[in-house]
């Protein structure tokens, strides 16, 4: 933990920040998800796990599937997706990567999005077999931010490595997590070979949401600490104190499995 208490993977305090800051998903990854899915999305059920404020989860209605459940364990970050999400028909429940709740070959299609690296591989797996029907996938997925192509954002980046050098990254669709994840994959029973594919996209941000976006990052926090999460943000409304807006990219990165 930090000096303020801030553990791994809890985002309590973040949840509003989290709701209101974080970017969407790339509408090529929904289409992406469509084409694997034998049948149309009016016939199919789906569930997301680890569904956090709901991002994904209003993308997955949105896409029209019959029917759309989140699951969600910490209870900040749910209610305020269920206050995000008031009057869409999506189901919230108090569950987990490992222990759901959710009735057996209840769904066609579960997915967790930016949150499978918090799960237990092998038992999360485990219970999205029992979860999924025959034939049923799983997709993880992550936005991933595209640093490549805009020096300034490179230069935020670089700032952040000088000021705490041995950061990891846990979450980010570009972690230790992810670069292995095919192979354990192809290693799990009762699942076939897994498809990779990654889409890219835009959201112009204005400066405040840019920094509240950073603001709802758990393991740079936790990494960081207050002090040097603190100076890392002044850095940054320094840097943008003539930047209105920003634009940001991001690499969806998405990993799919069917169940056998």
């Amino acid at each position: 933990m930090t000096s303020a208490g801030m553990a791994h993977g809890d985002f309590s305090t973040l949840a509003s920040t989290y709701a209101s800051h974080r970017p969407g998903y790339g509408p090529d990854a929904i289409r992406l998800v469509l084409g694997a899915m034998t049948r149309p999305a009016a016939d199919l059920d789906a569930i997301d796990v680890g569904a956090g404020t709901g991002i994904w989860t209003r993308q997955l209605q949105a896409a029209g599937f019959r029917r759309v459940t989140a699951v969600e364990p910490n209870d900040a970050m749910r209610q305020a997706g269920e206050e995000t999400s008031a009057g869409l028909p999506i189901a919230w429940r108090k569950g987990s990567a490992e222990i759901t709740g959710i009735p057996d070959g209840s769904a066609d299609l579960l997915t967790m999005a930016s949150s499978f690296h918090w799960a237990d591989f092998p038992v999360a797996l485990a219970e999205f077999r029992r979860v999924l029907r025959p034939h049923g996938w799983f997709a993880a997925l992550w936005n991933t931010r595209y640093l490549d192509r805009s020096p300034l954002l490179l230069e935020i980046e670089a700032e952040l490595r000088r000021l705490v050098p041995d950061m990891k990254r846990v979450s980010s669709g570009s972690s230790e997590f992810t670069s292995g994840l095919v192979e354990r994959f192809m290693d799990a029973d009762g699942w076939g070979d897994p498809i990779y594919a990654e889409c890219y996209h835009t959201e112009q941000m204005s400066r405040e949401r840019y920094i509240g976006a950073w603001r709802s990052v758990n393991d740079v926090q936790v990494q960081a600490g207050p002090e040097r999460f603190a100076a890392f943000l002044g850095f940054i409304e320094r840097r943008l104190a003539d930047v209105p807006t920003l634009d940001c990219q991001y690499r969806t990165r998405m990993w799919l499995v069917q169940r056998r």
